[in-house]
């Protein structure tokens, strides 16, 4: 089901202020900053070996990562796990009896499909599903 941890996803007030860390202070490579209008957030995806750190700023008071950031800080918001067939993933879930955010996929950053888990399925983690198109 499962393929591999895609990326940690990182509540910021401002990639701007937080990108000099990872990108000066761990070396790490920028890979590239995208605006997801639907998700009324921008995203900044930094390259860290097989994984990815995608930095979250929220660019409306309305979006759920402001709300996160509001309620808990700045911080670690999201695990996201790689699969194929995400909707025949959600489907399973359901099956199961599995709490799900979204009931069906919808586009995140970098054009993936993507749906999240309730963190309550997860002892407070917000799981986030990503299913990428090869780049």
């Amino acid at each position: 089901m499962i393929k591999k941890v895609d990326h940690i996803g990182i509540a910021v007030k401002s990639i701007e202020n937080a990108l000099p860390f990872y990108t000066e202070v761990l070396k790490l490579e920028l890979e590239q900053i995208e605006e997801v209008a639907t998700q009324h957030v921008k995203v900044a995806f930094i390259s860290a070996g097989n994984i990815k750190i995608e930095l979250l700023e929220p660019t409306s008071a309305n979006s759920t990562v402001a709300k996160f950031i509001e309620k808990r800080g700045e911080g670690i918001h999201h695990i996201a796990l790689g699969v194929e067939s995400i909707e025949q993933r959600l489907d399973e879930l359901q099956e199961k009896g599995i709490n799900l955010i979204d009931k069906t996929p919808r586009i995140g950053a970098a054009g993936a499909n993507i749906a999240f888990l309730h963190p309550s399925e997860a002892n407070g983690v917000l799981v986030e599903l990503c299913e990428k198109t090869v780049r």
